[in-house]
């Protein structure tokens, strides 16, 4: 990735910033450059925040980080595919080859269950064409429900605007996250 075009905000923050920083980040952990650079727009920063789908949602976790994880992999988000591996792999039990087939272009050559699958092909679909098939859509609504439904369309769109910030504002990467290079 090429230079940072908008620097991250460094601290001393504004009190409404360091307020939703606070809000936001596990105790003891410091704001992430995504964040920091949304903080040079504190509305869009706060609506990103309230418009967060990290809560507990309609679909299991493991669902909602493989929806993510495919999402910034097919949108080339290195940055918040990486945090998204290291901030929540482990509680949402993706193994390294679960992961890995998150970077991989053919989704059925991993070991994830049929419905998991699926949702990869979803993400895939929606990228591809902002639309899901007649066909893909009645396999998954054999397990999600119209609600479940629109929670997946939306993390993945929500995704893509994040993906869209990483990317064009050149956010660079965590040091903590890993690197796509490190599970293909």
């Amino acid at each position: 990735m090429s230079m940072t075009r908008i620097a991250p905000l460094e601290p001393p923050y504004e009190a409404e910033v360091a307020e939703a920083f606070q809000r936001i980040m596990p105790p003891g952990m410091a704001p992430l450059k995504l964040f920091r650079t949304q903080a040079h727009n504190k509305r869009v920063l706060q609506r990103m925040f309230a418009g967060n789908l990290l809560d507990k949602g309609s679909i299991e976790l493991r669902e909602r980080e493989l929806i993510i994880l495919r999402t910034c992999a097919r949108c080339g988000s290195e940055y918040e595919w990486g945090v998204h591996v290291a901030l929540f792999a482990e509680k949402a039990s993706l193994s390294k080859a679960d992961i890995a087939v998150t970077l991989n272009p053919d989704p059925d050559l991993g070991s994830l269950l049929a419905k998991e699958i699926l949702l990869l092909k979803a993400v895939d679909e929606l990228h591809d064409s902002s639309g899901i098939s007649d066909a893909l859509w009645i396999a998954l609504t054999q397990y999600y429900s119209a609600a479940q439904m629109l929670e997946i369309i939306s993390l993945t769109g929500s995704y893509h605007t994040v993906s869209f910030i990483t990317n064009a504002a050149r956010v660079e990467l965590e040091s903590f996250a890993p690197r796509f290079a490190h599970y293909q």
